[in-house]
């Protein structure tokens, strides 16, 4: 099974780093293999142009750099898109996970 890299993209990164460790559990329960990181706004364009990201997902406080990331990221074809307000404030890492695996079409 190939490895998944999600990157979750913050302000800060500290409630985000909550949501990977829920993410990376569940992901665990599952038996996948995936890579999932949280990184802030500042450096996360320049990390997903160097390493491989197979999703973006940005935390609900950062969602007006929605269009910012399509446009810079155009050519690389990475779904990118904001995390439901909601699986956010209650920190559902299996919801997440699920929205991550629909945009990746993963099963």
């Amino acid at each position: 099974m190939m490895e998944k890299n999600i990157v979750l993209v913050c302000s800060a990164g500290m409630s985000t780093s909550m949501l990977v460790a829920k993410m990376k559990e569940e992901a665990q329960k599952e038996g996948l293999s995936y890579d999932i990181r949280a990184i802030g706004s500042t450096e996360a364009l320049n990390y997903v142009k160097e390493n491989k990201t197979d999703v973006i997902l940005l935390g609900p406080q950062v969602r007006y750099l929605e269009s910012t990331y399509n446009k810079e990221l155009a050519g690389l074809d990475i779904p990118i898109s904001v995390i439901k307000p909601q699986d956010y404030g209650t920190m559902n890492g299996k919801n997440v996970l699920d929205y991550a695996k629909t945009l990746m079409n993963v099963e």
